[in-house]
């Protein structure tokens, strides 16, 4: 389809229920086209799609908490918290509730409105999940949204976690399955399907996106893209993640990716994944406010907000407040009951 075409495309998305492989809404192609329009074209299209679907100068704010930092078996080339690799970073014990109580709150005092979790483990065990199921509680007793991310889940899970009260798991896919291998070798992209599978099944909402900046082509972000929009349900929330390059980790030497090109793949993600709320996440530090209004031009709709996200930096809650008043943005709660402003 040529880049014209694609520019043409009716701005109303009409979704199927629940498409098979066979049927999908975009193919990598399609998805190349979009990222190949000139920068304005693509930018007008997304905006098109943003305000067809959602307010578009409202930004769903989410906190971030690693509960269970460092020690982590996997090879994930981008991650610091790998025992692969010497970062520094140090494995530590499963947080207590009590002070997950106090982020949480301290969270929904600043104004956020989901609070994620995030455990370095390949896959959790039994017991691990009982621990996890009660910080879940903890957070749903402050009044906020809970979501973890805890790497492969097997059977029954999911639906323990759902018992408990979560709103999101997360799993990335990261990249495109056939730049998987550059960047991972101990779990096949497949698990990362698998876990999705299961998290859906249990009634459970999806948070699942990728990484940008590792080395990968536009045709590879685009095929992450269509791995995403061709689930058979599309993620709830869709984080696009910028690499955060890490010493001593293999990528830290990866040459920068342009800004735009970044821009470029939340303005695919909106229009491929109309509904989904789409996460300016990992890399916003390094982005600099103008890039960032870019990105809410683009699409993006929701950030991570807080000081830190799991090991690496974020900018801080002042600075995003300050941004928001410049772009005349406000940070809306979607938790049921609540209806706080940035």
């Amino acid at each position: 389809m040529s880049t014209a075409a694609v520019a043409e495309q009716p701005i109303t998305l009409h979704q199927r229920a629940a498409p098979t492989a066979a049927t999908e809404r975009w193919t990598v192609a399609q998805i190349e086209a979009l990222l190949n329009l000139p920068f304005n074209d693509l930018l007008w299209r997304a905006q098109q799609v943003h305000r067809a679907h959602h307010d578009a100068n409202q930004v769903e704010l989410a906190t971030l908490l690693s509960v269970k930092t460092g020690g982590c078996p996997e090879d994930c080339g981008y991650c610091p918290q790998s025992v692969h690799y010497d970062t520094g970073v140090k494995a530590e014990k499963l947080m207590e509730s009590g002070a997950v109580r106090q982020a949480a709150q301290a969270a929904k005092a600043a104004g956020a409105t989901r609070f994620c979790m995030g455990a370095a483990w390949r896959a959790p065990k039994d017991r691990d999940i009982d621990a996890v199921a009660e910080l879940v509680r903890t957070v749903k007793d402050v009044g906020l949204e809970a979501c973890v991310t805890l790497g492969m889940l097997a059977d029954g899970q999911a639906e323990r976690l759902k018992h408990a009260g979560l709103d999101y798991y997360n799993h990335n896919l990261d990249c495109a399955p056939d730049f998987y291998g550059d960047i991972i070798s101990t779990r096949d992209y497949q698990d990362r399907l698998d876990t999705l599978d299961r998290v859906r099944g249990a009634g459970v909402k999806v948070c699942s996106g990728g990484i940008v900046g590792m080395g990968e082509s536009r045709r590879q972000r685009a095929a992450l893209i269509a791995q995403l929009a061709n689930l058979p349900e599309v993620p709830e929330s869709v984080p696009i993640n910028h690499l955060v390059k890490v010493e001593g980790t293999p990528l830290a030497d990866q040459p920068d990716l342009d800004p735009f090109e970044f821009v470029r793949m939340i303005a695919a993600a909106r229009i491929t994944m109309p509904a989904a709320r789409v996460r300016l996440s990992a890399g916003r530090q390094q982005m600099g406010e103008a890039v960032q209004a870019l990105c809410f031009l683009a699409g993006a709709n929701s950030i991570f907000y807080g000081e830190k996200l799991l090991t690496t930096g974020n900018p801080d809650v002042g600075a995003d407040r300050v941004l928001f008043e410049r772009l005349g943005i406000h940070g809306r709660a979607s938790v049921p009951g609540m209806d706080e402003r940035l």
